[in-house]
């Protein structure tokens, strides 16, 4: 199943500051992503953010249709409690108030994937 990284641009010296926030993150509604009909287009399956000076990455794991990602997470309460409470920290404005400025912006912040692994389900089973 496949995994994105989204880049954050941050202030080096608040990692303790940011690791709070993400601490308290309200999680998303639901993993199930839908597009504009209802119709079950992916799922998250589990995030994990890193932070390091001034990197900070989230990682996502997930199946699916990628570009619904962004149109979904856009729509989650705290992914905008976070997003407020990033802006001191930031080191370059960004528009994530609307879901277009959002979307937009998730896009923008993308990694390109240039490696992926992983072992298959069966490998799992056979133990």
């Amino acid at each position: 199943m496949p995994y994105a990284a989204i880049t954050y641009d941050i202030k080096p010296g608040f990692e303790d500051e940011i690791a709070e926030i993400f601490a308290n993150f309200k999680r998303a509604d639901s993993p199930i992503m839908r597009d504009e009909s209802g119709t079950e287009v992916g799922r998250l399956l589990g995030t994990a953010v890193f932070i390091r000076d001034a990197q900070l990455v989230r990682f996502i794991h997930y199946e699916g249709d990628f570009s619904q990602i962004g149109r979904h997470m856009a729509r989650q309460e705290g992914v905008h409690q976070v997003e407020e409470q990033l802006k001191p920290y930031l080191a370059s404005e960004r528009n994530t108030e609307t879901p277009e400025g959002f979307r937009q912006h998730f896009a923008k912040s993308v990694m390109r994937c240039i490696s992926q692994i992983s072992v298959p389900p069966a490998a799992f089973a056979a133990g």
